[in-house]
């Protein structure tokens, strides 16, 4: 059993995942997973408490559930009704004490089943965090189940078993897959475990970047690159890059002697400066393929957009697109300059065309 203690503390203190001596409210279901994490929290010095949620599905054997956890371990027992999937159950669990810092008894044997799910259902080898995003640890990640049951037996625990678990997919999993799995090599369940270690380990604030496909984000990766995430699609970004004579940007070489520029790459809601015209309707008007826009230099005086190489022009900046012999790519049309000139070859006007004149075309 000092084994299994050390190993959880090594764990704790490896991620800080509880201060030392901190407060900790244990999550409990009287299974043997969370009976474990309690004693073995107390053990350690930490100050636990535990909660017990009572989801109300089973009746008698619930009310059991709920009154043994109040008994051993002196849980709080709240009213957790209102939910019947796996997902509703799990959000109403996590809703309760989040002004407190919470436990659970998730164990490398839910690791395993977690990461096979996940495989299954999308292909990737991802699994229980010790650390959710809103707080709740996993100390126990680093103990099998059995040993959890041997832990509770060793100290003269008596645990509660779920009746209801085998219906569910983790169930599934546990009674029936694995089991077979074990057929074909006695290790896969270390086996699968293996999978986490061997995907590459991304720094927190790329890992979160890439996590959550909402809204838009944008991380400086160092050297003048930028990741950038827009939604569902990211992609790398270039500069600023102070313009002083001459910059080279892709394929493109842009020179000026104004003072006060920048080339950079496009942004969601970059507009002409002056102008309610978005650079996304001018690359829209001019026809530049999606894949290419990102990668775009946009020329800027703090934030104002003032020329878009090859479409837009601005008196005293000069750009051309530098093309390699063995490179092909598509042609683009004549820029439009910026203060007078001609309409271009692609059919839209000039920015600083009034609009009657431009309707009247």
């Amino acid at each position: 059993m000092a084994d299994l203690l050390s190993r959880v503390q090594a764990h704790v203190r490896r991620l800080e995942l509880i201060p030392p001596g901190g407060e900790v409210t244990v999550l409990v279901s009287g299974g043997a997973d969370s009976t474990c994490a309690w004693h073995v929290l107390r053990e350690l010095g930490y100050r636990v408490s535990t909660l017990h949620v009572n989801h109300g599905l089973r009746g008698e054997e619930a009310d059991e559930d709920a009154n043994f956890c109040r008994e051993l371990m002196g849980a709080e027992i709240v009213d957790g009704r209102g939910g019947t999937k796996e997902e509703e159950l799990r959000a109403i669990r996590y809703s309760f004490a989040t002004d407190r810092l919470r436990a659970t008894g998730h164990t490398a044997s839910d690791q395993v089943e977690t990461v096979l799910y996940r495989l299954v259902t999308s292909g990737r080898p991802t699994g229980i965090k010790p650390k959710r995003e809103d707080g709740v640890v996993r100390p126990l990640l680093p103990v099998w189940r059995d040993e959890t049951v041997a832990y509770c037996r060793a100290h003269g625990f008596e645990y509660r078993a779920d009746s209801s678990n085998r219906d569910t997919t983790r169930g599934l999993i546990r009674e029936r897959i694995l089991p077979l799995l074990r057929e074909i090599h006695p290790a896969a369940d270390e086996n699968l475990l293996r999978a986490l270690d061997q995907r590459p380990t991304l720094p927190p604030a790329l890992a979160e970047l890439i996590a959550s496909p909402v809204g838009s984000k944008r991380l400086d990766l160092g050297d003048g690159v930028q990741l950038v995430r827009e939604y569902d699609r990211a992609w790398l970004e270039h500069g600023p890059v102070t313009l002083e004579g001459r910059v080279h940007w892709g394929g493109w070489m842009i020179e000026s002697e104004l003072v006060g520029l920048k080339v950079r790459g496009w942004r969601p809601g970059d507009r002409l400066a002056g102008r309610r015209k978005k650079i996304q309707d001018v690359f829209v008007d001019a026809k530049i393929p999606r894949s290419e826009r990102e990668a775009w230099p946009l020329v800027v005086r703090g934030r104002e957009v003032i020329a878009v190489p090859g479409i837009i022009e601005a008196d005293g900046v000069h750009a051309v697109r530098v093309r390699d012999d063995a490179t092909e790519g598509p042609e683009y049309p004549d820029a439009v300059p910026e203060e007078g000139g001609s309409r271009a070859k692609h059919g839209f006007p000039r920015e600083s065309e009034p609009k009657a004149r431009r309707n009247a075309d």
